[in-house]
């Protein structure tokens, strides 16, 4: 099973490294939003609005990157997983990967609104930690909306109507926590928020490797 996934996630790498128009796009998407906002709005807009942009913007480059994990499989990659590997493998290898992946992006996202914002931040570890729960709750959630979505004919509204009923809390709890870290008064993260996080994290995991066998033999 250690090798099925760890196969899985080199193929996810491979197919990233030989399709960098991807990842590149999608970074470049985010600095240009950044900048733009930055030059019309710098002046007005708070630490906390550009906390929420920040999330929205995660958001948006999740979609992207880890929305297209099974949507950009065409039937004869799916055939060919198929017959060589554990569904349970597949799907946690491409959690794994799709995790690391939205790191990334939310990672240089966070710089960049930290370096052209001129945000300052009170607790920049608590930060640091959101961006990594946010970004294994968004992977968690994705990766097995993006599966479902894959064997429908309408994938990309699927794929909308599937993920905003888990993302929309997930989204709040994150712009709620970091809003707490931002503030230099701050006392203190909610622990129960945090906790609630981590349990919608963990709870979409296990039904993700419970539910996708399922889903994978559809």
């Amino acid at each position: 099973m250690f090798q099925e996934v760890m196969a899985m996630i080199r193929k996810e790498l491979l197919i990233e490294w030989k399709q960098k128009y991807a990842f590149n796009g999608l970074m470049l998407y985010v600095a240009s939003m950044v900048i733009v906002i930055a030059l019309s709005f710098g002046q007005i807009l708070g630490p906390m609005a550009w906390n929420v942009l920040y999330w929205i913007m995660v958001l948006f480059a999740a979609i992207n990157a880890v929305g297209k994990s099974f949507l950009a499989d065409d039937q004869g990659q799916q055939l060919y997983l198929y017959a060589l590997a554990h569904p349970t493998a597949v799907i946690v290898g491409k959690m794994i990967y799709n995790f690391a992946l939205l790191l990334l992006v939310s990672g240089l996202t966070m710089g960049l609104f930290l370096l052209i914002g001129g945000i300052e931040v009170g607790h920049p570890d608590w930060l640091a930690g959101l961006a990594v729960a946010g970004s294994a709750a968004l992977a968690a959630n994705l990766t097995i909306v993006a599966a479902v979505a894959a064997r429908a004919e309408n994938k990309t509204t699927l794929l909308a109507v599937l993920g905003f009923p888990i993302i929309i809390p997930v989204l709040f709890l994150l712009i709620r926590l970091s809003s707490e870290a931002i503030s230099a008064t701050g006392a203190g993260l909610d622990l129960d928020a945090l906790l609630f996080l981590g349990g919608i994290t963990v709870v979409l995991a296990v039904l993700s490797v419970l539910l996708f066998p399922f889903v994978w033999r559809a």
